[in-house]
């Protein structure tokens, strides 16, 4: 994993993540990278299913697909019957059922809202950024951005025919990782720019899979100090970050406007103010 970079502001974070020079294709400043906003800098990245068996991750993976098994039986009433399975798996993730998805977004300002939202936790914040395009390298995969579409081919290349049939024999297939794109189940998924990874291991964090694999710098963090956790949370609200737009729905209206009229950090010792901007010379 590359050496992190301290972000201290939202500009700072833009300054880091954007790409040196052009892109040769385009001529654009673009890059391959999803990002992933976390409230413990300290925490590797484990996903719901790693988390299900509490202070001792991934005891609880063999339980993966009684767990989907569960849900697809009482899910009935509230889906559609024409879902294939990795939709069903989708949907299942984002009503918050452990899984071995792990959820990214396009957008640093989207993953800098995940780590900055929580007051609670007075350390530092993380923003993971993953070169997806290289890990796709690694394990011979197109260098795509995967649909549901792509990984039923890629898995039925590699002899498995169904989710249910991955579960099982994942742990015993070749290793490899992937980006998916998820497909637009409501809203939030679109307004999130939301990605999502899925490995052939869940007995580790993913940070450790990818390194055992010899790319662990496909992955960078950026480091949000404790002291600039407020400022950059004013930022993000300032430039209409927050939970109204990313949860579109009353919910997130609620969200937003419980946290915004929260307690405040004005008066507040230690607060650091806003650096001044920095005017040109005047002229002769």
């Amino acid at each position: 994993m590359s050496d992190d970079i301290r972000i201290a502001s939202l500009s700072e974070l833009i300054d880091a993540v954007t790409p040196r020079a052009p892109e040769r294709e385009s001529g654009r400043r673009r890059n391959y990278v999803i990002y992933r906003g976390m409230a413990d800098a300290r925490a590797p990245l484990l996903t719901s299913l790693d988390r299900l068996s509490g202070p001792t991750p991934h005891g609880k993976a063999h339980l993966e697909a009684h767990i989907l098994r569960n849900f697809l039986r009482y899910s009935k009433p509230y889906v559609g019957g024409d879902e294939e399975e990795w939709e069903l798996l989708f949907t299942a993730q984002h009503h918050g059922l452990p899984t071995r998805l792990l959820d990214w977004s396009y957008s640093p300002l989207v993953a800098a809202h995940f780590a900055t939202l929580d007051p609670t936790p007075r350390g530092d914040r993380v923003i993971w950024q993953l070169d997806w395009r290289r890990m796709h390298e690694r394990f011979g995969l197109t260098p795509l951005a995967f649909l549901v579409q792509d990984l039923t081919a890629e898995l039925e290349r590699r002899g498995i025919g169904s989710l249910f049939e991955f579960f099982e024999r994942s742990a015993d297939a070749p290793p490899f990782a992937c980006m998916l794109e998820p497909p637009a189940l409501d809203r939030r998924i679109t307004v999130q720019s939301a990605a999502f990874t899925i490995t052939s291991d869940t007995s580790r964090a993913f940070g450790d899979f990818l390194a055992e694999h010899g790319i662990g710098d496909a992955l960078r963090r950026l480091v949000i100090p404790g002291a600039a956790v407020d400022l950059i949370r004013d930022q993000l609200d300032i430039c209409a970050i927050d939970e109204r737009r990313l949860f579109p729905d009353l919910d997130g209206v609620a969200r937003e406007v419980r946290r915004y009229y929260a307690s405040s950090a004005a008066g507040v010792q230690g607060v650091a103010p806003v650096p001044p901007l920095r005017t040109p010379a005047s002229g002769p």
